[in-house]
């Protein structure tokens, strides 16, 4: 199904947010938070599973990727965490489902710590909650190359880091798909949120998360397994999901055993 584009003004800055919806307007709401240097294209793989389960799918393209507006320079985890209420308010939806993956997963903790309200679940995938010096310094090389050479020098190195050489030779269709959402990120939005992922700090607060909350991870991705289930130990009845043969984008190189366990969570909250 396509999915219909609406721009929604963001929250602390004058520029506006792409939304991309789906589905019944009334019927619970999943709404998709993608990967830094993403948009909501990466979400090709779920939207039809979503629909079947009977639910309005709402994809948003984070400030400066896809659609949506360059921000400031400066943002943080918060802001970003705002512009989802700001879309659930425009948009009239009360509480809705949260599925994120990466920094999408990150803003995710984000609305189950600050707005536990507004939540009625958490999907979190191949996230952390704290930005360890090892996370946070490779940043600034990749904002020095994005300002000096463009988001597309980030392309190659970017979708190897995420999917891994071996998948990217199988799928070339699927690497070109990839490299190009890339190199479609504007530098402003890819250099704003990577300063975002630099300050993260809910590490210290994950564990006030209330609502029911399921963490995804990929096998092959690097130190996140480990810290996935140190996050799944600090939340009560959480529960924790690790993909085999998948890296940093399961629900792009490992879609089938992705969607079987976001159907499995939904279906139990919303049946």
């Amino acid at each position: 199904m396509r999915l219909e584009s609406t721009l929604i003004p963001a929250e602390g800055f004058h520029g506006k947010l792409a939304v991309h919806t789906a589905g019944p307007v009334g019927a619970p709401a999943a709404v998709l938070g993608h990967s830094i240097l993403a948009s909501t294209k990466m979400w090709r793989g779920q939207v039809e599973m979503l629909l079947e389960l009977g639910l309005r799918v709402v994809s948003i393209d984070t400030r400066g990727h896809g659609a949506s507006d360059e921000p400031p320079p400066e943002c943080n985890l918060d802001d970003l965490v705002a512009d989802n209420i700001r879309v659930l308010d425009e948009l009239g939806i009360a509480r809705a489902h949260f599925i994120g993956v990466s920094l999408g997963g990150m803003v995710a903790l984000g609305l189950g710590i600050l707005h536990p309200n507004r939540v009625a679940s958490l999907i979190v995938c191949d996230a952390r909650a704290d930005a360890p010096p090892a996370f946070a310094a490779p940043w600034d090389e990749r904002i020095a190359m994005a300002q000096e050479h463009g988001t597309a020098a980030l392309a190659d190195s970017t979708a190897e880091r995420w999917l891994g050489s071996g998948f990217l030779e199988r799928r070339p269709e699927v690497a070109r798909e990839v490299k190009e959402m890339i190199a479609g990120t504007s530098v402003g939005g890819f250099a704003a949120c990577a300063r975002a992922l630099q300050g993260l700090d809910y590490l210290g607060r994950v564990g006030s998360i209330a609502v029911p909350t399921q963490w995804i991870v990929g096998a092959n991705d690097g130190v996140l397994p480990d810290a996935m289930r140190h996050l799944q130990s600090l939340v009560p009845s959480s529960a924790l999901d690790v993909i085999e043969g998948a890296g940093h984008l399961p629900n792009v190189d490992q879609p089938t055993a992705f969607n079987d366990v976001v159907a499995r969570r939904l279906h139990s909250l919303i049946a």
